[in-house]
Formats: C-alpha cells, sequence, structure tokens
C-alpha cells in the first residue's frame, strides 16, 4: 500500500511538472493536424513550423497514432517545407519524414528533393542528412536509383556524409539488400584514403567490411588478419575501430575452436597476439575491451590470463567510476568459472566494498564472496551484515545469490551462514528479497542436514512477523514436510498454532494443515494435535473449519480403526489423489446433482485422464521446485494460457484456475452428441487462427481422446449491430490424416462483443494411426443486421464466409506431460527402459539466448516437461542437461535425456536420447525434433 501511495505521489507530481513547465500539456492530436495548414502558406514562419513538427513527433512518441489518412496529409503538407531555406527546420523535416515514412506511392515525391539536398552547395551541412533519410525511406526496387549517391557520399571529405553513407550501408544490409556488397571498393577507400582523420568513419567503414564479409568465415578472417597487420590500417587512430577489431579477432579465435587449439594449426596465434598488444594501447578503451576479451576467450593460456587479469587489477583503483565498474564487472564473470585466476585481486575488492556508487560496491561483494577462501568467510559475512542494510533490493538479491553459491560451497560454516541469512531475514526488504532468503535457507536445510534445527527454528521465528501471506504459507509446507522429522519438533507447535490465531483464513488453513502432519508423523503429539484441531472446528472461515474437521477425524480413527483408515490418514497426509481435481470436482457435481445417495460415491469411477490446461501444480508443488527451494514433484511447462502467477499465489482463488477447464468441459456436456466422451487424455491450450484485431477472433483448442478429436472453436463477434447465425468452422484436410469428419455442432447466435462455440467432432481411422495432419479452415455463417429502431436482428439476412489460418495436428498434440513415474524416480524409470527402445542422435538449434529459452522450445515441440528441476539451467552455464518426461496417447512412457550446449556463435547444439516403452514413439520424438 505504501509503494502505491509512493506511485501515486510521484505520479502526481510528474503531472504537475508537466503542467507547469512543459509547452507540449494538453496538446490534441486533432488540433495539431489542424494546424498542419500552416505548411501550404506561401512564407510560412520557420519557428512555427518547427514548433508544429515538434508536436507531431511529440504525440507520436506518446503513443499516437497517425492513421494512413492522417499519415499522408502531414507527409505531403511537410513536402512543403523543402522550399523554405532554413537549416534547423530543414532537419526536422528529415526526421519527421523518417518516423512517419511515406507509403511507396508516395516515396517518389520526395526522393527527387533528397536528392536535390545531396547535390546542393547552399545546403552542405545537412548533406549526410538527407542521404540518411533517402536510405531510410526509399524502397527497394528504388535503390538502384540512389545507389551512385550513396556511394558518393561513402568516399566524400566530409566525415559526416561518409559515416551517413557508411551506416545507411550498414541498415540496407540488415534489411538483406545484396546491393551493398557491391560497395567494397568505395568503403575500403574512405577507410584508407586519408582525406579526413574523423575516428566515426574509420570505425563505421571497419563495421561495412565486417558486416559485407560476415557470411564467409574466411573473409572475415583475412580482413581481420590484413587489418591487424596494416600499420595505416582502417583502426589506426579510432578508438572505437580498435575496440571493435578487437571483437572481430576474437570471433575468429571462436570460428577456429577456442584459443590455443591444437585442431587451428596455430592459424590463431596472430589474433592472439593482437589482442594481448592491445593491452599496451594509449586507449583505456581499447586496454579494457582487450582485457575483457582475453578473460572471456575458451581455453585461454594461463600466461595471457594473468595479464589480462592484471590490467583489470589496476582498473579497480582507478578514479574513474566506469572503469572501476567495467574491472569488477569482468572479474566477477571471471570468478565464476577461474575463482583462483581473480583471487589476487581480492585486497584490492575489498577496497571497493565502501565504493559511493553501490553498483560497484554490489560486484566487489559477490566476487570476493566467490573468491575468498573458507578462513575468510566469517570476516567477510561481518561487513558483508553491515552492508547489506544500506542497499536496495535489486543489489541485495545480486549478493544474496553469491552468498546462496557460498552455503553450498563450504558446507562446515553452515552455522554462521545460517545466522547471517536469519539476520537479514528480519530487515527490511520487498516480498522478492524475502523470498529468496527463505529459498536459500530452504536449501541449505535439504543440502545440509545438520543446518535443519536451526534451519527450521529461523523460518518459525519469521512467520511470527511475515507480512507476506504466500512466504507464510511456503514456510507453513515447508514445516509439514521436515518438521516432524526434526528431533525437537515439540519446538514448532506453538509457532504453527500462533498461525491458526493470529493470520488471514489462507495461512489458518495452511498451518491446520501442517498440524494434521505433525500428528500424523509424530504419535507422541498426536494426543495434543488432536485437541489443538479441535479449537480451529468453529474458525470463522469454510475452508479452515472443514480441513480441521476432516483432519481432526482422521486422526481420531487412526486410533480405533484398523488398516483402511490408516491407508485414508496417510493418504490425507500425503495429498495422494488418485485422480486430477478438476475431474473429481466434476464428477462430485454430477453425483450430487443425480440424487443417487443410495449407491456411496466411488472414487474409482473418476477419470483419470488430465487435461492439459487442468494440469496446474500446487502451491507446495511450485515451491518445491523454485530454483534453491524445496525438492518434489516438477512445474509443467508453461504451456498453459492461464497466468500462473495468479494460480501460484497461495491467496488466490484456486476455483478460478479451472474455471476454464470447467467451462470447456460443461460446453461438451451440453452436446448430446458429445456429452458420453468424458475427460479428454488431454486438452490444447487455445491455437489462434486469427489476429485478435480483426473482424472476427477464432481461437480453436484440441480436446485429444483416445480414437479421437473434438476441435473447439472460440468464435468472437466484433462488428457492431450486426449477429451472426448458423456459425459453423469448415475443415479440409490438406494431406493424408487418419482422422476424418463425423459431425460438428453449430453456434447458433452470436451477437456483437459476444463469443459462440462451434465444434468438429473426427474419429480416427483403425490401422495405424497417423499422428499428424494441416487442415485448411474457414468461417461459414449467416449475417444478420440490427435495427436501429427495434434492437432486434432482421429476420433476413446472408450467407458469408471468412478464411481463417491453418490448423496443423503434430504428435506433440498427443503427448501428456508426466509428473510422476513408474519406478518412483527418473532414473529408476530410465535404467527400466534399458537402451532396447533407445534413440539418440544429435540437432542444431540454431542462435538462442539462453539454454532455458532452448529447453523450453523443445518441451513445447515434442509436448514433455523438465523433471526434478533440470529445466532450470544454472546463471552463466554454457552446456546442462535436462531430464523431460512424458506419456504418449497410447499410454507409452516417454522419457528424455536433452544435452545442451552453446558453440561460440551463441548457436544451441543438441545431443537428445529418447527412451520409450515403445520404439516407435523414440522415433516419433526425433522425427519432431528434427523436423
Amino acid at each position: 500500500m505504501g509503494d502505491e501511495m509512493e506511485n501515486r505521489r510521484k505520479d502526481k507530481d510528474e503531472d504537475e511538472y508537466e503542467e507547469m513547465y512543459s509547452p507540449f500539456y494538453g496538446i490534441e492530436k486533432g488540433a495539431v493536424l489542424q494546424e498542419v495548414r500552416l505548411f501550404n502558406e506561401p512564407q510560412p514562419s520557420s519557428r512555427g513550423c518547427a514548433q508544429i513538427i515538434s508536436k507531431l513527433l511529440y504525440l507520436q512518441n506518446q503513443g499516437e497514432v497517425y492513421s494512413k489518412e492522417e499519415a499522408s496529409k502531414v507527409f505531403f503538407a511537410v513536402t512543403k517545407l523543402f522550399q523554405v531555406k532554413d537549416v534547423n527546420l530543414r532537419r526536422l523535416v528529415y526526421l519527421i519524414i523518417k518516423e512517419i515514412p511515406p507509403t511507396p506511392e508516395e516515396v517518389i515525391i520526395v526522393i527527387s528533393s533528397l536528392m536535390k539536398d545531396i547535390n546542393s552547395a547552399e545546403f552542405a551541412e545537412g548533406k549526410g542528412q538527407a542521404i540518411r533519410v533517402l536510405c531510410k525511406v526509399t524502397d527497394v526496387s528504388l535503390l538502384g536509383q540512389i545507389e551512385r549517391y550513396i556511394k558518393q557520399g561513402i568516399v566524400d571529405k566530409d566525415p559526416a556524409v561518409s559515416s551517413a553513407a557508411l551506416v545507411s550501408g550498414l541498415h540496407l544490409l540488415r534489411a538483406g539488400n545484396d546491393l551493398v556488397k557491391r560497395w567494397v571498393n568505395e568503403v575500403q577507400e574512405a577507410a584508407t584514403s586519408g582525406r579526413h582523420s574523423s575516428p566515426m568513419v574509420a570505425f563505421h567503414a571497419l563495421a561495412l567490411l565486417h558486416k559485407i564479409r560476415q557470411g564467409d568465415r574466411l573473409a572475415v578472417s583475412k580482413l581481420v588478419a590484413s587489418v591487424t597487420r596494416s600499420k595505416g590500417s582502417v583502426s589506426q587512430g579510432s578508438v572505437l575501430a580498435q575496440s571493435l577489431l578487437v571483437r572481430y579477432a576474437a570471433q575468429c579465435i571462436a570460428d577456429m575452436g577456442g584459443a590455443n587449439n591444437p585442431s587451428a594449426g596455430g592459424q590463431d596465434r596472430p589474433f592472439a597476439d593482437f589482442i594481448e598488444s592491445s593491452l599496451r594501447n594509449r586507449s583505456e578503451t581499447v586496454i579494457f575491451e582487450a582485457a575483457r576479451t582475453l578473460v572471456a576467450l575458451p581455453g585461454i593460456a594461463n600466461r595471457e590470463l594473468q595479464a589480462a587479469v592484471q590490467v583489470l587489477q589496476l582498473f579497480l583503483t582507478s578514479p574513474k567510476p566506469v572503469l572501476r565498474f567495467a574491472a569488477v564487472r569482468a572479474l566477477n564473470k571471471v570468478a565464476l568459472t577461474q575463482p583462483s585466476a581473480v583471487s589476487p585481486c581480492n585486497v584490492d575488492m575489498e577496497g571497493l566494498m565502501n565504493d559511493p556508487n553501490r553498483a560497484v560496491a554490489t560486484l566487489a561483494i559477490t566476487t570476493l564472496l566467490k573468491t575468498s577462501n573458507e578462513g575468510g568467510v566469517d570476516r567477510l559475512l561481518q561487513q558483508l551484515g553491515a552492508f547489506i542494510g544500506n542497499i536496495g533490493d535489486e543489489f541485495r538479491m545480486v549478493v544474496l545469490d553469491a552468498v546462496r553459491e557460498m552455503c553450498l560451497k563450504y558446507r562446515s560454516k553452515h552455522r554462521i551462514l545460517m545466522t547471517f541469512l536469519s539476520n537479514i531475514l528480519r530487515e527490511e526488504g520487498g516480498f522478492e528479497y524475502k523470498k529468496a532468503i527463505v529459498d536459500t535457507i530452504v536449501l541449505l536445510v535439504n543440502e545440509i542436514p545438520e543446518s535443519k534445527e536451526s534451519g527450521l527454528l529461523h523460518l518459525c521465528e519469521f512467520i511470527e512477523d511475515c507480512e507476506f501471506t504466500s512466504l507464510s504459507v511456503q514456510i507453513l509446507d515447508f514445516l509439514s514436510e521436515e518438521g516432524p522429522s526434526s528431533d525437537k519438533q515439540a519446538n514448532f507447535i506453538r509457532y504453527i498454532y500462533n498461525r491458526v490465531m493470529l493470520e488471514n483464513e489462507i495461512v489458518r488453513a495452511s498451518a491446520v494443515s501442517t498440524l494434521y502432519s505433525f500428528g500424523l508423523n509424530s504419535p507422541n503429539l498426536r494426543p495434543r494435535i488432536i485437541t489443538l484441531l479441535a479449537r480451529c472446528v468453529h474458525d470463522n472461515d469454510d475452508e479452515v473449519r472443514d480441513r480441521a474437521t476432516l483432519y481432526r477425524e482422521a486422526l481420531l480413527a487412526l486410533a480405533v480403526e484398523g488398516p483402511a483408515a490408516q491407508e485414508f490418514a496417510l493418504d490425507l497426509g500425503g495429498r495422494v489423489i488418485p485422480c486430477p481435481i478438476v475431474n473429481l470436482k466434476s464428477s462430485l457435481e454430477t453425483y450430487i446433482t443425480s440424487g443417487a445417495f443410495d449407491t456411496p460415491f466411488d472414487i474409482e469411477s473418476v477419470s483419470t485422464y488430465v487435461p492439459e490446461i487442468a494440469s496446474i501444480p500446487s502451491v507446495a508443488s511450485e515451491k518445491r521446485n523454485a530454483p534453491g527451494a524445496l525438492k518434489g514433484q516438477n512445474l509443467l511447462s508453461k504451456v498453459s494460457t492461464i497466468d500462473e502467477e495468479n494460480i501460484l499465489e497461495p491467496g488466490a482463488d484456486t476455483s478460478v484456475s479451472f474455471s476454464i477447464v470447467d467451462a470447456y468441459m460443461k460446453h461438451i456436456a451440453d452436446i448430446p452428441q458429445l456429452s458420453n466422451l468424458g475427460m479428454p487424455f488431454i486438452s490444447r491450450t487455445p491455437e489462434e487462427l486469427t489476429e485478435s484485431e480483426t473482424e472476427y477472433v477464432v481461437s480453436c483448442v484440441k480436446h485429444i481422446y483416445k480414437d479421437s478429436i473434438v476441435f473447439q472453436f472460440n468464435i468472437t463477434n466484433s462488428i457492431p449491430d450486426i449477429v451472426l447465425d448458423n456459425v459453423s468452422v469448415v475443415m479440409e484436410a490438406l494431406d493424408d490424416s487418419s482422422f476424418e469428419e463425423e459431425f460438428q455442432v453449430p453456434s447458433t447466435s452470436i451477437a456483437c462483443d459476444k463469443t459462440g462455440h462451434a465444434f468438429i467432432f473426427m474419429r480416427g481411422q483403425p490401422g495405424e494411426m497417423n499422428y499428424s495432419g494441416k487442415f485448411a479452415c474457414s468461417l461459414k455463417f449467416m449475417v444478420r443486421e440490427i435495427d436501429p429502431n427495434s434492437g432486434h436482428a432482421e429476420e433476413s439476412g446472408y450467407e458469408d464466409e471468412y478464411v481463417l489460418e491453418e490448423l496443423e495436428l503434430s504428435a506433440a498434440d498427443f503427448m501428456r506431460p508426466m509428473n510422476a513415474f513408474p519406478q518412483g524416480s527418473f532414473r529408476a524409470s530410465w535404467d527400466n527402459l534399458g537402451d532396447m527402445s533407445s534413440r539418440a542422435d544429435e540437432y542444431g538449434l540454431g542462435y538462442r539466448n539462453s539454454l532455458d529459452e532452448a529447453i523450453s522450445a523443445v518441451c513445447s515441440t515434442i509436448g514433455t516437461i523438465g523433471c526434478e528441476g533440470t529445466d532450470k539451467v544454472p546463471s552463466g552455464a554454457r552446456s546442462h542437461t535436462a531430464l523431460l518426461a512424458g506419456t504418449f496417447i497410447t499410454g507409452d512412457v516417454v522419457l528424455v535425456r536433452l544435452g545442451l550446449a552453446f558453440d561460440a556463435t551463441q548457436n544451441v547444439l543438441m545431443k537428445l536420447v529418447v527412451r520409450s516403452t515403445s520404439p516407435e514413439i523414440s522415433e516419433l520424438m526425433h522425427a519432431l525434433v528434427g523436423g
């Protein structure tokens, strides 16, 4: 609440400031477009025109969108200003033409004016700007007409013009225009002619030369080698060009397999020598670039690494904050893989712990945490305790990540580390920061058994004053798992019961469940737990009362009933339900509405098929799978359209999580032809078949059954004053498919801004199944207009059709993510399958920002999920192995070992090993990835 009020206050202050000082306050697009008429006057005011253009640009930067007609109006008016000989106004004219570009039909109008400016001696200072605009707005088909002007600009004596032409060439090349590759001679001439000594020309020329040759590694290698050998080279005298050349040299080394790679045959040596020689450059920028590049080179020799680290160490004591930050940031990355190489810098980094720049101090702290030896942990944590209270949460999170690594590195220091975490947990901080500390304590408890008692006690003390509901629930859930096996379990009961008395209903319900876990697993505490639960049966909240009543009766039954009661109590305590909650809920509703209470409800009759969008983990599952958090089952990959952040928040209404599933199932149950199908094997997430801004918005949900598919089309009518009747979807197979349409159920009527549902039922043909297919889809309907007088739809109408995107089926649609394994764990199940149905192969996944992204892409492609936390890649890792699992529609188990690694160009290489109870399914998974 405090943060929200602070944000409102800031917004109010900004609004008041804008009202008092901003010249653009209160302007409206319509009024400004009317002012554009000033451009058409015979002698327009340069100052007035400049103000109008500024307003137009301001409106666009604020998110205003100009329609095609408005943009054309502005464009034709602005072209009149080429007659005004005012330099400042001409610059604004260029800017608005770039920001509100003309259509291909309008481009021809402005090209002649721009060419005139390029050739004009009166406007020489605007020649470079004119070239930039010309390249920006010219269509590819017209580029040949202006090519000679750009080539002349490249070799122009004015460095501003030359740089403008070179940068324009870079933009054109990125847009895929191969015409630029013919300008090599002009680019080299601009770089080496010596007609001007502008460092920017050399920088841009080198960048364009490299870009032209980028597709040919040998050509790039020759370019870099020739430039590094030449004394009067492109980069001579240009700090930026020299820094760029260092990067290109590093890229050449990486293309050869890394530094000192025997297979390179010594060809990488000249490039490595050049980078090392750059450590002695006169420019601090080049020196840092060389040092940063050297420490990042794979396979770098120890001598070269030490030389680079020594240079970075000198920068640590620089009076310039930017150099100190750059150096400590580079050393921080080195410490991830080679902490011993950074250790000599520890004394200098300790001096940076009190640096006035918080970013520098934070990086110094985290680097010290990675490089310090076990004997220095006590002193370092003492310094850290005084430091961490004076920085913001974003810096604290970075420090905490390093502390977590230290916890696992020096396990014998768990007592002092646990005390440190407990102390900072009591300090002020936001939710993410506090949750990260709790996760770290949980990690210590799980990984270091000796820290269990103190860790649980610290967590109990924290929830006494915890202001975050979800954190309290997470800790109580962890206590229910670890507390009963503790030697001092009785000490935790007081803290847990206090939550029942003092907290909100969400925490109270979780506390009741935790008490039951203690009573179930601790016979000596059971009488006390039964007494405490008896006090909870009169709680104001239904959920708390129901839990307390159920758990109390289960504990009482343990003392007097037989094995069946004990089995029930154990299942209840372990939260083991043999079917999905959504299926159980639906079956119970059917049982109640039927009124057949003479026959007891049989849970064995509930379907175990899991709709994908209903396969949402519990709060406890999510916590157990957080990075560095509790152990347990794994989260489903994010294939659902339901907002997981809201679902996983313990305070959220979980019935909302399943409301989408309930709605889908009720739609199907209400259709006589589909009502006997039951729950599907899996329901895929909605697939958009139109853009969201179109007049008819259509998405499709695939409900997969054992031998059939129900395609559910969700159709939204966004056109006012019409009603759509008898709405259906026509699906036409574009290739051989094993599924044939048997019938469809159209939507009877869809009013404006309403959503209707049409269904198509397809049954699989006997024999060998083909699990892929592609269908052309179109929407057919009757359009009836609304009578404005009566407000009712007219009786007559007309037939219409709307083409949709193609719809595809793949084998991944028939795969259900698997959370539980036949042999209890992934490893045991993997070993049990053996090599008989195993298939391994290697693939390239192309460029990826991270290995997490690559894992997510593979899971989405083959329909599996990550297991045992392996879908989370450690920070900074260049290789990783993930374990994936799923169940195919045939009932076959599919287990996958996914080996991933980055190559030198950030492309991901993948080794995929699949084991399944069916060799055909293993082949099918590889076909999905290979295709």
